[in-house]
């Protein structure tokens, strides 16, 4: 097959736990094409949504001083060309990758087949979208009104403000009703009351980690990536400074994923990363989900493997909606 990667820089791709260059490896191993691109590579040109991208060779994959690859001359390609295009590029979720969203599902109905839906990446805001499944979360606040979050914090005690458009759990907040500060953090993350933001009630269970649970074509991955936070903080990210460690799915990390399965396979997500605090579902990632490679190096289940498959079953099918495959 010809796989399009639509990516951050090559330069900037940390390949020792990076998901894309685990799936780019896992490709070329399979003899397909692989051809990366970025963001700004996707554009309308004479009606056809195309991109200029470039073919990519591994030559070092082992190497640590960032010749692992060579691409060659870019070429313009219309995005229909290619059998497989895989949206991996990083957030924020700006503008500029709404407008991406945009001209990838214009792709489309031109006869691209595009990995994850780029509608349903657009639809499924990556902190909101829990609110779809209100029975596996915990009390949340969706709000700009900072007499709300006070009334939520008279209640719950201690509590979790984030924003709507972060990840790597920046601009997360923990306060509680001893805080000196809860003025001056509700006018920042709420820009004196004109942003929306998420509150939630604190889970004390973030000590044993907040699970990454990788859900391919609709089925868990057997292991969670459990991303412990560093002392003194409450943030297991990580870009935090959380430490990963795997551990097989709970019972209630099974039945979670079992639910939600079924749903996102529904609206194009083949790949999405379930987030998990204790008993609780606290995000749900469908932009460039990660924890592969660190999941492949402690149990040795190689889940990069496991998602070309599912892609090799899904394009022999020739089926835009995807199917679950038998060996997860």
């Amino acid at each position: 097959m010809k796989l399009a990667f639509i990516i951050d820089p090559l330069d900037s791709m940390k390949t020792h736990k990076d998901t894309s260059y685990a799936l780019i490896c896992e490709a070329i191993a399979r003899n397909h094409q692989v051809w990366v691109l970025y963001q700004h590579d996707i554009v309308l040109i004479n009606h056809v949504v195309t991109g200029f991208s470039r073919a990519l060779l591994l030559i070092n994959p082992s190497s640590a001083d960032g010749l692992w690859y060579k691409i060659s001359d870019i070429s313009a390609t219309p995005l229909h060309e290619f059998d497989i295009v895989l949206m991996r590029k990083d957030p924020p979720f700006d503008m500029e990758y709404i407008y991406s969203t945009y001209l990838l599902e214009l792709a489309e109905t031109q006869g691209a087949w595009v990995i994850n839906s780029p509608r349903s990446i657009r639809d499924y805001n990556e902190k909101f979208a829990i609110t779809k499944f209100s029975q596996f979360i915990t009390p949340t606040l969706v709000t700009s009104q900072a007499h709300l979050i006070r009334e939520f914090l008279i209640i719950h005690h201690d509590i979790i403000l984030k924003p709507l458009d972060g990840m790597g759990g920046a601009n997360v907040f923990r306060i509680h009703l001893a805080d000196y500060n809860i003025s001056v953090i509700l006018e920042m993350l709420t820009h004196y009351g004109t942003r929306t933001i998420m509150v939630q009630r604190f889970i004390p269970e973030i000590a044993q980690g907040d699970k990454r649970i990788l859900l391919i074509a609709g089925k868990a991955v057997p292991f969670a990536l459990a991303r412990i936070p560093k002392l003194g903080e409450t943030r297991g990210n990580l870009a935090a400074g959380g430490t990963g460690t795997t551990q097989p799915l709970s019972a209630r990390d099974k039945d979670i994923a079992d639910s939600l399965g079924p749903e996102l396979v529904k609206n194009g997500l083949m790949l999405v990363g379930l987030d998990v605090i204790g008993d609780y579902l606290t995000e749900i990632n469908v932009t460039s989900p990660t924890g592969m490679q660190e999941i492949t190096q402690q149990t040795g289940l190689n889940v990069a493997a496991m998602m070309l498959d599912a892609i090799e079953e899904n394009f022999k099918s020739r089926n835009t909606e995807i199917i679950p495959i038998s060996k997860l």
